[in-house]
């Protein structure tokens, strides 16, 4: 999805409030692959809207990715400032739940290149 589109911020926060139970661990049933993907895109998007830029690119595969942060522009091949994780750690960052520190140090997120902390953005959303 284009980060360029405004997310409303009431969507972003009914998407991450259907996750919410899973993410707490109080409902182990995880959530539909479409209330996922609601919830880790609409965060990446406003992620990419709070922290503009081209020069790190965050992936949560396979449901999303932006490019943010402002600083040189990445055009081909690899970028330099990558950050990879999966859905549930992404969507425990952008929630507060789990602290970015703590997920880089227990291997939960890959981040490479001098931009990649993006830890300053987060939290995203609270609910």
């Amino acid at each position: 999805m284009p980060a360029s589109r405004s997310v409303d911020p009431e969507e972003l926060r009914e998407a991450v409030r259907t996750v919410t139970a899973w993410l707490d661990g109080t409902d182990p049933a995880e959530p539909t692959r479409a209330q996922l993907a609601a919830a880790v895109r609409l965060s990446l998007r406003t992620l990419a809207a709070v922290a503009p830029g081209n020069s790190v690119e965050v992936r949560v595969p396979p449901l999303g990715v932006v490019q943010c942060v402002d600083g040189p522009k990445h055009t081909r091949g690899t970028p330099p400032n990558v950050v990879e994780t999966d859905p549930r750690t992404w969507l425990e960052l952008a929630t507060g739940r789990r602290q970015w520190t703590d997920a880089v140090d227990g291997g939960l997120v890959a981040a490479s290149g001098a931009r990649a902390d993006v830890s300053h953005w987060l939290p995203i959303v609270a609910v």
